[in-house]
């Protein structure tokens, strides 16, 4: 995906992190820094146990202080008392920030996705999509999460706890911080490594997702063709190599661990046989030993944590990248500044010289010109291929033309708002697509607070109303994923009721009836036609049958208008029309026979 200018290079991570934090956590701040706040206290409780251990030697054990005793006792419950309640604090406001910071990021990039054109779909899966969705904005609240919790629990604690180990032994104290370099340079080794690593999982996990969604949604393929053995080949590859990523990935986290073990058990040892020495053979008081290694041996665990900061966070920088450069991503097809509302009193529709390819290399559309009078039918015909489907896809601006113009009552498309341009048309397509929800929700796609009534008059319009009802749960019935629990035709009688209750002045038909029986086409025929009227239709049909009423009938031979006219004028001039029609009625007569 593109990113635009003035982007971070994603592969630099402390200027990646900024952009995260300005754009994704600067306006949680105040949130953070009461959540710093409580880490704060928990970091002050933790040194201030360390720094007891002296009195508790000291004064309890040594001097046998009675009083020492109770008001030391009292002082613990009271640390580990405020150290809880801090560490709840803080947990509940980053939980609640993070989920915030989700949200947000979820709807950005749904926004995000919706605003783009056919076009950027095209050379996308579904799964990629799902995963930027999930894993991706999950990874924007780690990251920032990491960040946080190190600042405001690890560091901190190991400021309070290597202050006590200063202010009981600043000697000592600088034996043991010899070590951290050591530890630091081993770890920058891990992160180039894991950088790595995560982003081949990342692209796993979304193959994984995409054989996963194959599976389910061409089961029956799978079944009828016995397909079982060789996708499980298939997706035990993908498992099989994310399953080796994870084992390096858990190796090169796990390996901080016998570094930081090796490094922290010298540093104890050390301690240990100076301090030990230092009391036996000087008689130096063993309080201040005993709060210096408690110190050193509380500091070991947010040691380790930090040691595993840079891994963890370079892991999740790897979902940040992927969702910025999908935000960054650019919007081919974009609205004209001040571009005006379409309000078509006359719908006529004229494509102007169009051309147009899916790819700079392909023409589909090769310099066509027609008109389709306001108030009538047109109807495209051709071989499959030639461009008809793709002139709607234009008129809607799914894409836009190479050059030429397309017009609505004399409007360029490209100067009036998306909104109101698809507004203004009804769509019926060859497939049928339903959302994974109920039959009223389908019917009333795109028309909100519509009325149950309206929807049943469309449903009853499209010849869908009857099925319906004998369904146990009528409009009620959920039709699940890709309108699966329905047959074809069911999805397509759903799908012309939601045209019929959207009622534009533009009607775009896609070969509407091509999975109904002959039965029920006739039947739907009747009802379209009464929802054509006095409305500019737009209807592609490869059986003739359907179109001979049309008021103009467009032949469409290799992007390029062939010939027009009405039923019987085409059929008197011989042409591809003709053509067409011998072999759908008079050779089909003959094969009948």
């Amino acid at each position: 995906m593109a990113r635009v200018a003035g982007a971070p290079n994603p592969d630099e991570a402390w200027p990646l992190i900024r952009r995260l934090f300005v754009e994704r956590g600067k306006p949680f701040v105040p949130r953070y820094l009461l959540a710093f706040a409580f880490m704060a206290v928990v970091a002050a409780t933790t040194a201030a146990s360390a720094w007891l251990m002296r009195d508790v030697i000291n004064r309890v054990f040594i001097d046998r202080d009675i009083n020492a005793l109770y008001g030391i006792a009292a002082a613990v419950i009271g640390i580990y008392f405020i150290k809880g309640v801090a560490a709840y604090g803080s947990a509940v406001v980053l939980a609640r920030v993070g989920n915030r910071i989700i949200a947000l990021v979820q709807r950005d990039l749904i926004t995000k996705l919706l605003r783009q054109d056919l076009a950027f779909l095209q050379g996308r899966s579904s799964n990629e999509f799902s995963t930027i969705l999930g894993y991706n904005a999950v990874s924007a609240r780690g990251v920032l999460e990491t960040l946080i919790t190190t600042v405001g629990r690890d560091i901190l604690s190991l400021i309070g706890l290597v202050t006590v180990m200063v202010l009981q032994d600043p000697w000592m104290s600088i034996v043991m911080l010899t070590v951290m370099p050591v530890s630091v340079l081993f770890i920058r080794r891990i992160v180039r490594r894991t950088k790595n690593i995560a982003g081949q999982q990342y692209t796993l996990l979304s193959e994984m997702a995409s054989h996963v969604r194959e599976i389910a949604q061409g089961f029956k393929v799978v079944k009828a063709f016995g397909m079982e053995e060789r996708l499980t080949l298939r997706v035990d590859a993908t498992i099989a190599q994310a399953e080796r990523n994870s084992n390096k990935y858990t190796s090169l986290q796990a390996r901080t661990a016998p570094v930081m073990e090796t490094l922290g058990g010298i540093a104890i040892g050390v301690v240990i046989l100076i301090g030990g020495w230092r009391v036996i053979s000087q008689g130096e008081p063993p309080g201040e030993f005993f709060s210096f290694i408690t110190a050193l041996l509380l500091a070991y665990e947010p040691a380790k944590r930090l040691a595993k900061t840079r891994v963890a966070l370079e892991n999740g920088l790897v979902g940040v990248r992927q969702m910025y450069e999908f935000l960054d991503a650019e919007e081919t097809l974009q609205e004209r500044p001040g571009a005006a509302i379409l309000n078509p009193a006359d719908p006529t529709i004229r494509f102007e010289a169009i051309r147009f390819g899916y790819r700079p290399d392909q023409t589909i559309i090769d310099g066509m010109t027609l008109t389709a009078e306001g108030g009538k039918t047109t109807a495209l015909v051709g071989l499959s291929g030639s461009g008809k489907t793709t002139l709607i896809s234009l008129l809607l601006r799914f894409w836009d033309p190479a050059s030429g113009s397309i017009t609505v009552g004399g409007v360029d498309t490209r100067d009036v708002t998306l909104e109101s341009l698809r507004a203004a048309m009804s769509y019926v397509g060859q497939e049928a697509f339903l959302f994974d929800g109920t039959i009223r929700d389908n019917i009333a796609a795109g028309r909100n607070g519509v009325a149950d009534s309206d929807i049943v008059r469309a449903a009853i319009a499209a010849h869908a109303d009857e099925f319906i009802q004998r369904l146990p749960e009528g409009y009620a019935t959920r039709v699940g994923e890709l309108g699966g629990k329905l047959s074809g035709g069911q999805r397509q009688r759903i799908a012309i009721a939601r045209a019929f209750l959207r009622d534009a002045p533009i009607l775009l038909l896609d070969e509407p009836t091509s999975a109904l029986d002959t039965e029920a086409e006739a039947a739907i025929q009747q009802g379209l036609a009464e929802l054509a009227q006095s409305r500019t239709t737009i209807v592609i049909a490869h059986r003739l049958s359907t179109i001979q009423r049309a008021d103009k009938i467009v032949v469409i031979d290799n992007g390029r208008v062939a010939e027009q006219g009405t039923h019987a004028e085409l059929l008197a001039r011989g042409g591809l029309y003709a053509r067409l029609h011998e072999i759908q009625f008079v050779r089909g007569e003959e094969a009948r026979d």
